[in-house]
């Protein structure tokens, strides 16, 4: 398991420009959920994963949905979603092989420094709940029970 991502990991924001990892750790920690579109599994998981990360909006992290594919087909997979929630699109999968993930859906936790503190692969309730518990209390905030 990978205990730090590479700070030369690129990502660009639906609408934006291409920034490094670091570049987006700068102020805050990063919650994301990683999706596939061309996944059963990934379409499955949107509803719940919505209210996973809504759930930690206004804790001291950065939520984001980030979707291994270019900006139209994750607008396209995400609809109202990409526009509620920051999107970032990893068509290369940089972030993915960055981070070793071998399936997705996956729901993964930076801190600034880069270092992973939490990592789940797939849809494993218990999993999930736990890095949400642990987000909570580094942010001080509630956590989700699934």
């Amino acid at each position: 398991m990978v205990t730090q991502v590479s700070e030369d990991v690129k990502l660009a924001a639906i609408g934006g420009e291409a920034r490094t990892i670091d570049e987006w750790l700068t102020t805050f920690q990063l919650l994301t959920v990683v999706v596939d579109p061309y996944t059963y599994e990934s379409a499955w998981i949107l509803k719940t994963a919505r209210r996973f990360l809504d759930h930690f909006r206004g804790a001291d992290c950065r939520i984001a949905w980030t979707v291994t594919a270019d900006e139209r087909d994750a607008a396209r997979f995400l609809g109202p979603l990409a526009e509620e929630t920051m999107t970032f699109c990893d068509p290369d999968r940089t972030l993915v092989k960055g981070l070793g993930l071998e399936r997705l859906p996956a729901l993964v936790y930076l801190r600034q420094d880069l270092a992973v503190l939490g990592q789940v692969e797939g849809w494993d309730p218990a999993a999930w709940e736990y890095v949400g518990a642990l987000v909570a209390k580094v942010t001080s905030w509630t956590f989700p029970q699934l």
